[in-house]
């Protein structure tokens, strides 16, 4: 039987001492999907990764993946589980239903959850519209959306510390789309000044909410053309030994659904996956290709390799050794379509003990980092676990 939330704990789990692989990795990027409520499993995930003596140089976002990498980038090292905690104990304020015994009452109780998100909004978060859009004067935010992220802002401002954030002590990028040009965008606190309007714009999915203007231009969720910030981490990484940690919370594989509500949250995986295992995938095979070419001039006679057409062809495939760790959350047999407007605590808390266990379990069982080989430039490691896999 899967594992059910009747079982979650009340609390956030302690922290327990863990024995992290031996890393050389010169480089550690957190690649966070976009994904609503689902977003607790990533705090989960990121308070394992958390005990790791060598922190992420490098968190990349989107949608609630962009909220959870700024409260990571946004605050030191020692303060950062307890904001991604504040921020998650907030937004389930007024949820905080007891799990029934049987799933299909919980599954009640998960649709129950989410109503109540759509017609009350969530503390911290977002608030509904009065008078709904179709009463607003057009061309106004309040035409223009659902609910009001004012309540966002003020909750970003309080947990998060901009000026650290722009300190660039550690990489943050969250992605965003113009609304205009249809194009996507990386805000990346290397190339521009942070503020709580990336972050939002980053998390303004439609029609739920108004796009954010940002110098002018207009922003909405970055989910809408790619829920993945992996290819922008992989396309800028640094000529460096990298490993990339991707936390997806929509899997692009699941089962055949057997009726209306597990159509429509189907539809919503493959949508929101961004086809991320073909992303990974092409990008290792670059790679893979990039390498082949660097072997092959390595043959050459020195005259030929010294030509500058070989040159140009060298500096245009050097690349440098990549893991790509690829965990995603695998739904419960409760959740429905909703499951990523769901904020309720019992929910929530199910979601980052799930997310804390796979990776604790990970981080137990080191020997899956010594699969690469010195001559392989790239390996992917899929970790992904199903709920009948949790303990």
């Amino acid at each position: 039987m899967a594992s059910k939330p009747a079982t979650a704990k009340k609390s956030l789990s302690s922290p327990r001492h863990l024995h992290p692989p031996a890393m050389d990795h010169e480089h550690i990027a957190l690649v966070l999907q976009g994904g609503g409520a689902l977003g607790a499993y990533q705090a989960g995930v990121f308070e394992a990764i958390s005990l790791i003596p060598s922190e992420p140089h490098w968190v990349a976002g989107v949608s609630i993946g962009a909220i959870n990498a700024a409260l990571i980038v946004g605050n030191p090292p020692q303060q950062r589980v307890a904001r991604l905690q504040e921020f998650w104990n907030l937004v389930t304020s007024t949820s905080s239903m007891f799990a029934p015994i049987f799933d299909h009452q919980w599954s009640a109780m998960h649709q129950m959850g989410a109503s109540m998100a759509s017609s009350f909004g969530v503390p911290g978060f977002y608030k509904p519209r009065m008078p709904p859009p179709l009463f607003q004067p057009q061309g106004t935010d309040a035409a223009l959306s659902y609910y009001d992220a004012t309540p966002l802002r003020a909750t970003l401002e309080r947990l998060i510390d901009f000026d650290l954030i722009n300190s660039a002590a550690v990489r943050l990028s969250v992605g965003a789309v113009n609304v205009r040009t249809g194009n996507s965008i990386y805000f990346d606190n290397t190339k521009q000044q942070i503020g709580p309007e990336h972050i939002m714009a980053s998390a303004a999915l439609p029609p739920a909410f108004a796009p954010v203007i940002i110098d002018g231009e207009p922003y909405w969720d970055g989910g809408i053309v790619s829920n993945t910030p992996l290819q922008y981490v992989l396309d800028n990484r640094e000529q460096k030994k990298t490993m990339a940690v991707q936390v997806d919370l929509f899997s692009a594989r699941g089962k055949l659904p057997v009726n209306m509500g597990a159509v429509l949250a189907r539809q919503k995986d493959i949508q929101y996956s961004s086809r991320t295992r073909l992303c990974t995938d092409n990008s290792a095979q670059l790679l893979r290709s990039k390498q082949a070419i660097q072997k092959l001039i390595a043959k050459l006679p020195p005259a030929l390799r010294n030509d500058p057409e070989v040159q140009r062809l060298m500096d245009a495939t050097s690349t440098s050794h990549l893991d790509i760790v690829h965990l995603i959350y695998r739904q419960d047999i409760y959740e429905l379509e909703s499951k990523d407007y769901e904020f309720s605590r019992a929910t929530m808390l199910a979601h980052w003990n799930a997310g804390l266990s796979d990776m604790q379990r990970t981080l137990d069982h080191p020997q899956w980092l010594c699969m690469a080989s010195d001559e392989d430039n790239v390996t992917v490691y899929d970790l992904a676990h199903s709920t009948h896999e949790r303990s």
